[in-house]
């Protein structure tokens, strides 16, 4: 049975109207009309067209986390060949919200990591949300330094709501977990690609996407926390989750605008939960694309190319090494636009006095 949102109710019924027209067996219906199912598949098209291009940031958190949506263990069956998972931190446990091993894409051998949520409500509560605790991002951090060590390419698949805040996870070392998690993606010398498949949610997504590459599909959302819990932070109302979602910029296009991703997958007309076969595609050729333009990198450049794009994030012209004699380290260039401004902003007095002065002087003189 399908699952429809809130605002594709007049798709709800085309859709059911379109499933009587394809029943001969209905009372009204002697036969199948083809001529009247085509006009409403069209009419289905369209409207899922307008819809969809029309989103608000509230809606396309909701798509994000569609219960229909293709999960991590999707993609990892249709688009890696001779996939062998691998369990456990060596310390604790496993943990089943996690996915990790290594496979092979067009006979490349990559370390695949996959957050999963669950198909049905026992998997869910098996994999209790796609919410990982400590024992899950040493696996993965284990695994990262295999796959670092022996040259193979790392790709992470991003859907979780944010790490699992309980008790138990939090003696067990929780935010030093996502800590050494988010030091090991950075320090590798191996590329690392991350896509955001549904909800990239706090620490728990940022563990494994501080990566070479941040990629999302069309109506993924990836934010700091969710637009629920903002809410109830800022206004002490949950029920202002969409002023919350337009104002934390977590959409696929705000988010490539700010420069905090690298690139969007199309999605299917409709969400990617209408359409799996497409979207596995799309997601396969961009990771071909993005595997494709680190080849000729050295390790020492793929660790610089990640460094500088997060040192970049929200500086303008970032970060370059200084060309001082005698001096080490980075130094900032500040874009020529920021220098105007703050110039303008420390000295806005003075001009506001010579503007004063002029008005005065152009008054006088006219009268």
């Amino acid at each position: 049975m399908k699952n429809y949102l809130e605002f594709e109710k007049e798709i709800k019924t085309l859709e059911e109207e379109m499933d009587s027209l394809k029943n001969p067996g209905n009372e009204s219906l002697s036969e199948v009309d083809t001529s009247k199912i085509k006009s409403t598949q069209d009419e289905i098209n369209s409207k899922l067209k307008s819809v969809y291009t029309n989103l608000n940031s509230w809606q396309k958190t909701q798509v994000a986390r569609h219960e229909d949506r293709p999960r991590a263990n999707y993609y990892i069956k249709t688009i890696f060949d001779n996939f062998t998972p691998l369990s456990g931190d060596r310390f604790f446990g496993d943990d089943l919200s996690v996915t990790a091993g290594f496979g092979q894409i067009k006979k490349k051998s990559v370390l695949v990591i996959g957050q999963e949520k669950g198909e049905d409500l026992n998997t869910r509560i098996e994999k209790n949300f796609g919410m990982m605790s400590p024992e899950g991002y040493r696996k993965c951090i284990r695994l990262m330094q295999l796959a670092n060590r022996f040259k193979i390419p790392i790709v992470t698949f991003i859907d979780t709501p944010g790490a699992y805040p309980g008790i138990g996870a939090e003696q067990r070392g929780q935010a030093s977990a996502i800590a050494h998690s988010i030091e090991c993606c950075m320090s590798l010398n191996v590329p690392n690609i991350s896509i955001i498949i549904g909800e990239g949610g706090s620490g728990g997504a940022i563990a494994l996407a501080s990566s070479n590459k941040v990629i999302m599909l069309e109506n993924s959302i990836y934010s700091v926390i969710s637009p629920e819990g903002c809410a109830s932070i800022l206004w002490r109302d949950p029920g202002k989750s969409l002023d919350a979602a337009e104002a934390m910029k977590l959409t696929a296009q705000d988010l490539l605008k700010l420069g905090v991703i690298d690139e969007i997958i199309e999605e299917p007309v409709g969400g990617a939960h209408r359409n799996h076969e497409e979207v596995a595609q799309n997601v396969k050729n961009i990771i071909l694309q993005n595997l494709k333009y680190f080849d000729n990198m050295s390790s020492e450049e793929i660790y610089e190319h990640r460094k500088n794009k997060f040192l970049k994030i929200g500086r303008g012209g970032g970060f370059n090494k200084t060309s001082l004699d005698g001096q080490a380290g980075l130094e900032y260039n500040e874009p020529i636009f920021s220098k105007f401004n703050r110039f303008f902003s420390q000295n806005r007095y003075l001009y506001l006095a010579i503007g004063a002065a002029l008005i005065v002087t152009i008054i006088s003189l006219l009268n």
